[in-house]
């Protein structure tokens, strides 16, 4: 959700056209609702307004001034490469991709290689590097769990 707000702040701050960046408000909304439902299935409610008061104070604290809106952007980069970095891991690990599947990370592939095309020929140097970045990884974690998969059994 962190990275959805960035970058979809990024993009407004920067004044790219809406199309470059229409997804993010539904991805921040399935975000949202998903956050909630967590929350109000654990019991922790009450929670709910402490990290609405952090999204919407971090909303306007990443335009403060350039550099903030800048180097988080970045940050969003290393972070959900890291993320992809654990998923590789915990594949390398198990020797088992049972619990992944090879169509969700396929859709990530696709997506990503949609808006390294749709970026390639921006000014927008730090957006088309975090694309790429997140289709190798994708592709990489993609190939791992293809490579992983047990073959089924036939009678």
């Amino acid at each position: 959700l962190s990275s959805f707000l960035v970058f979809l702040r990024y993009q407004i701050y920067y004044g790219y056209p809406l199309q470059t960046y229409l997804e993010y408000p539904i991805l921040i909304a399935q975000d949202i609702i998903l956050l909630l439902f967590i929350l109000r299935l654990s019991g922790n409610t009450k929670q709910a307004f402490f990290y609405a008061a952090l999204f919407w104070g971090g909303w306007y604290a990443l335009t403060l001034r350039k550099w903030i809106i800048d180097l988080a952007m970045n940050s969003c980069t290393f972070i959900s490469a890291s993320s992809k970095l654990v998923q590789l891991w915990s594949l390398w690990q198990t020797k088992d991709s049972g619990r992944v599947s090879a169509l969700t990370w396929s859709l990530s592939v696709y997506t990503c290689a949609i808006a390294v095309v749709w970026f390639l020929f921006s000014p927008l140097l730090s957006v088309l590097i975090r694309f790429v970045t997140m289709l190798v990884l994708n592709v990489w974690v993609t190939a791992t769990i293809l490579h992983y998969r047990k073959p089924k059994k036939t009678d």
